[in-house]
Formats: structure tokens, C-alpha cells, sequence
């Protein structure tokens, strides 16, 4: 079974925002075994989007479209609908009422124009979205689902849990596809092929393995299609397998977060973290405190990006910073002794480098950084050289210091 996505509206064109719904939309697709024939974006334009109906429709039993929906002029979604499937709208006073309702609550003048949000077209079902004003629609037409939804990210998540997979199910019936994911952090896509080219020699046919890169972590997973616990079985089977070869470059089992499974890895020990954070301003603290719970084991940080907060706050002397630079061995080493003097956490990440892209030396080019870790007691140093961009540095740095600390603390 094949779906297509249309994603519609100008800023999607122009760049203005990045289309996040159809990678969510294809995650979740993909676990009950449909696969996404095709994306196409189109902007607030009655021929495009008739155009990109026309052609989703010659492939897919399902066309889900995202965008649209608002109560502003540019809004056309709702409009061109009616008029490709030749039906009328009609208003839907529950949702009139409620949209009222919500206006007031918030001491806000009722416009005409939020009407328009309360207009149904008659040859669809609606989907009722509790996050917002624009309602779902949902057409059946010759075989085919064509599902509208507002492009607003937390809007169409919303309505695709609580209403479009849910129907989706009922109408129709999905492959079984199994998916094992291993997570894996310190070495690239390439060195862990290498280490898997003999297992990947002999995997079963029925089994695939896609490798899935993000700054500085690859995740493996292993999909299957077929029935239950035979496939399950063996699945299992060649993640083993998989483990067995790639040992400590392996940090969980699942589809999880580096910093995820530091945080269980501190719960389960009853230990603390804090950070020192030149080039990554602030970001491994971030990961860290993402989870809820994090309080249980994150003390602190320090951004300590000038040479005199380094000095001020940290303790590194006015002499390494003068004779070695912000990034040196000499420098991250002193960023974590104060580190760790000052908070008295089990654990501490000091970090110091160059994100780029400017501030590179033929001796320090862009990407290099310095990553300490460590206790009271013993202490890891490392450095590392990455890319030449700003933010993807910022993101690999981060996970190459998780990476180092989980090591740390296994160990």
C-alpha cells in the first residue's frame, strides 16, 4: 500500500519554514507497513494543488495534505477541495459554538473570518482537532482517502494520532512489519559497515538493515515483513549478531538518545554531572536537561566562553590560556579541575574548541575540539576534528562528549 504526502503553502517554497510533517508523518506510516511513494509541495495555488491531487491519486490509496487550513485569504486548501471533489460547504454549528467559546475565553473579538473555520465541505467526514481552530476533513473518493490537515506541527500530530491512524486501521488492512533498532555512538557509517560486511554477507533475505546517521551517532535497524514471533525470533537473532561485532560502540538496544541512556546510566548509579561548555554554549547542558527527571543527576553548568569567565569561574590560569589557547589539552583539562571543585559532582564534561566557520588556524583548523572527562579521581582527555560548519560541530562535539563520558562511566 502507497501513500503520498502534499505538503501546501508558499513559506514551505521560499524557505521560509522547514517542513518537518512529512518526515513525522513518514515515521509513523512506516511503522504499520505503508510506504511513502512520494512528497510533493505545492503552494497556495488552486492548479498546484489540484495538479498535485490529480497525480497523488494515480498512485496512492492515501494522499494526506498539510496546510492551508488558517482563516486568512492565502488559505485556499479548504476551498479548492470542494470545488475538485464538487461538493459545497455548510457550516457546523458544534464548531462555531466551540470557536466562539474559545475566542471569548481569551477576551477576543470573534471575526468573521474564523467563520470560514467552521465550514465544512459536506463530502467529508470531520476530523475534530482539539488543538487549534482548523478542522480536519476526510474524503473518500473512488477507493481512495485524501485526508486535510492544518500544517501547524503539534495540530497535525494531534488529529493524525487521535483520528487519521486510528480510521486508517479500521478501513484498511496493514502488512506486519517488525523494526529493531541498536543505537551506536563513536564510530562513523562507514568504519561500522566495515564491521558489519560479513553479517550483512549473510543476513537473511527477508531482513534488512538501513543505517540512519546523525552527528557523531548511527542508528541500525533491522526490518522484517511477515507474521509474528518467528520474524520477532529472528530479528533478534541478527541483532545479536550485530552487538556481537560492533561490542562497546553500542549504547542501547533501542531507538534511544545518547543522552537518554546517560541519564539512566546516572539514575542507576545515584550519580551527578555538571558541564563546562566553551564551543557548545550551552547545548550538552540542554541534552541533558531535556528528560524529565534530569534534576535527579544534573547539578549545573558553566558557558564559559571568554578566556576571563574561563579564568574567573573556572580557575584555568592566565599562563595556559596565554601560552596554549582556549583550545589545547592544557586548557579543557583546567576547565574540568574547576569544574569539579566548584560543584563536587561524581562526573564532570569540560569541552573547548573551534565550531566554526571562522576563528581556524592552520594548527587549530575549524572543527577541532578538546573533550575532557572525568572524576575526582581519574580524568579522559581527547581531541577530535570534525567539519567546518557551525551547528553541525555544535551537535557532533555534544554527542562525541556524551559518547566519551558513557565510555567513562562504564568503565
Amino acid at each position: 500500500m502507497k501513500a503520498t504526502v502534499i505538503t501546501i503553502g508558499d513559506e514551505i517554497l521560499i524557505g521560509q519554514i522547514i517542513d518537518t510533517n512529512s518526515a513525522w508523518i513518514g515515521q509513523q506510516f512506516n511503522e504499520f507497513g505503508v510506504k511513502i511513494h512520494e512528497i510533493i509541495s505545492c503552494g497556495d495555488d488552486a492548479t498546484q494543488i489540484t495538479q498535485a491531487l490529480d497525480r497523488a491519486k494515480s498512485t496512492s490509496q492515501i494522499v494526506l495534505m498539510t496546510g492551508g487550513l488558517g482563516p486568512t485569504k492565502d488559505d485556499i486548501t479548504k476551498k479548492t477541495l470542494v470545488d475538485y471533489f464538487n461538493t459545497e460547504l455548510e457550516l457546523n454549528e458544534e464548531v462555531w459554538a466551540k470557536m466562539k467559546q474559545f475566542f471569548e475565553k481569551r477576551g477576543l473579538a470573534v471575526l468573521e473570518m474564523n467563520r470560514s473555520q467552521a465550514m465544512i465541505p459536506k463530502a467529508s467526514t470531520m476530523l475534530p482537532n482539539l488543538k487549534g481552530t482548523a478542522q480536519g476533513m476526510w474524503f473518500d473518493i473512488d477507493g481512495v482517502v485524501f485526508i486535510s490537515m492544518p500544517g501547524v506541527p503539534h495540530e497535525m500530530k494531534h488529529l493524525m494520532e487521535t483520528q487519521v491512524i486510528p480510521r486508517l486501521k479500521q478501513k484498511f488492512t496493514f502488512p506486519k512489519i517488525i523494526h529493531s533498532t541498536l543505537s551506536v555512538a563513536g564510530a562513523g557509517e562507514s568504519v561500522i559497515a566495515n564491521m558489519l560486511k560479513e553479517f550483512e554477507e549473510q543476513i537473511p533475505a527477508s531482513i534488512k538493515l538501513a543505517y540512519l546517521p546523525e552527528f557523531g551517532v548511527v542508528r541500525l535497524r533491522l526490518t522484517g515483513s511477515g507474521e509474528g514471533e518467528a520474524l520477532k525470533k529472528q530479528i533478534e537473532e541478527q541483532k545479536a549478531k550485530i552487538k556481537a561485532a560492533l561490542g562497546n560502540f553500542v549504547y542501547s538496544d533501542a531507538d534511544e538518545k545518547l543522552y537518554v541512556t546517560i541519564g539512566k546510566m546516572l539514575v542507576e548509579k545515584k550519580a551527578t554531572i555538571s558541564c563546562a561548555e566553551s564551543c557548545t554554549g550551552g547545548h550538552i547542558s540542554h541534552l541533558l536537561t531535556s528528560i524529565e527527571g534530569s534534576s535527579a543527576y544534573f547539578e549545573g553548568s558553566v558557558i564559559a566562553y571568554s578566556y576571563d569567565v574561563k579564568e574567573k569561574l573556572l580557575g584555568v590560569t592566565h599562563k595556559t590560556l596565554q601560552t596554549y589557547g582556549a583550545v589545547s589539552s592544557e586548557c579543557v583539562t583546567e576547565m574540568l579541575d574547576g569544574l569539579l571543585k566548584a560543584t563536587g559532582t561524581t562526573y564532570g564534561i569540560a569541552i573547548t574548541g573551534i565550531a566554526g566557520p571562522g576563528g581556524g588556524t592552520p594548527e587549530k583548523p575549524v572543527g577541532t575540539v578538546w573533550i575532557a572527562v572525568g572524576s575526582q579521581e581519574k580524568k579522559l582527555v581527547k581531541k577530535f576534528q570534525f567539519f567546518t560548519t557551525r551547528m553541525e560541530n555544535i551537535r557532533v562535539f555534544s554527542n562525541a562528549a556524551l559518547n566519551m563520558l558513557r565510555l567513562f562511566i562504564a568503565e
